[in-house]
């Protein structure tokens, strides 16, 4: 058994949910109320998309998190 190590994305929803998505892992996500939940099943997200993809890419190396604020006009 090999361990690695995978970068999380976590954000709060409207609804007030935490979710978590593994950027090198696409559609690995799980949400939870609270961050020690979160962790636990995010680990079980990643142990299942790993199961399913034999050969899943090496995650990134983390450089960091960007808020952008982008102004449009909606098409309403």
């Amino acid at each position: 058994m090999a361990n690695r190590e995978f970068n999380v994305l976590i954000e709060r929803d409207s609804d007030g949910y935490l979710v978590a998505s593994v950027p090198s892992l696409p559609g690995c996500h799980t949400q939870a109320t609270s961050l020690d939940e979160l962790m636990v099943r995010v680990q079980e997200a990643i142990a299942l998309c790993l199961e399913l993809d034999q050969d899943a890419e090496e995650p990134l190396d983390f450089v960091g998190v960007q808020r952008v604020l982008v102004r449009y006009e909606s098409a309403a």
